[in-house]
């Protein structure tokens, strides 16, 4: 099974080490929050980086690229745009790439920034293995990032035309700890879904034990997540006062923005 270490970096970023399995050296990175010593990371954790992922340009997920690359000349930055800095890999959409044994795939999800990524990743040794997902600010556990550079239009299709296909045991890891204020938000706009309130007290429980609520799974997601249930949510299109996708992505970001 693909091996992801969650790492808290600031006050709710995530940073991950990605390895084929748990005993493998060759490893990558993903979101270099901070400015920190790759090369002790490397040590303390046994690994070899063969690569970086970056999700999008804003500060608090590239923060560390600068003095990564000073620390590690020749290893790749990969990114979707040209403000990410350090980059040395531009993707395209559905570019296939290796990285410490494993395939990646790109996929453009541009909206909260124009040049957003997730990174779709796979045993290519094994194809029951279950996928995992990096998504960034694109979609959070049971929501999504606020519409900084797009539309509502293009949010929709990052959350219900590219990720909400994926196999349903897709593994998904987000940018942010942000979990307990999303589902209190996802409660509010579909207060009769149980899936939510399941999800709610479990995540209240993860985080009062000190744990994190990462990964969620692209199956819970299209349970408990309010951007990606307006089509299949009688109750949400209530509370948007519309049945129409767009609108109800609009009208959704914009009452998540004020709650």
């Amino acid at each position: 099974m693909v091996y992801v270490k969650s790492c808290l970096r600031r006050a709710d970023n995530f940073m991950y080490i990605v390895k084929k399995n748990a005993a493998a050296r060759k490893a990558f990175l993903v979101d270099l929050v901070n400015e920190e010593n790759y090369q002790d990371l490397a040590e303390k954790e046994n690994i070899d980086i063969t690569g970086v992922l970056t999700t999008h340009h804003h500060y608090d997920h590239c923060g560390g690229n600068e003095g990564f690359r000073r620390q590690f000349p020749n290893i790749p930055i990969f990114g979707g745009d040209d403000r990410v800095p350090g980059m040395d890999r531009r993707v395209k959409h559905d570019e296939v790439t290796e990285l410490a044994d494993l395939k990646i795939k790109c996929l453009l999800t541009p909206c909260h920034t124009s040049g957003h990524v997730c990174y779709l990743v796979s045993n290519p040794s094994d194809e029951s293995d279950t996928p995992v997902v990096f998504t960034g600010d694109t979609l959070f556990i049971a929501g999504c990032g606020r519409f900084f550079e797009g539309t509502a239009t293009q949010m929709d299709t990052a959350l219900n035309k590219i990720l909400k296909p994926l196999p349903e045991d897709t593994l998904v890891y987000p940018g942010h700890e942000y979990t307990l204020a999303n589902l209190k938000f996802a409660a509010f706009v579909e207060p009769h879904n149980p899936e939510v309130a399941a999800k709610l007290k479990w995540a209240t429980e993860q985080r009062e034990n000190g744990a994190f609520t990462v990964p969620s799974t692209i199956f819970e997601e299209k349970a408990t997540n309010p951007f990606m249930r307006v089509i299949e949510s009688e109750s949400i299109q209530k509370r948007v006062d519309t049945d129409d996708p767009i609108k109800g992505m609009e009208r959704l970001r914009s009452m998540k923005n004020q709650f």
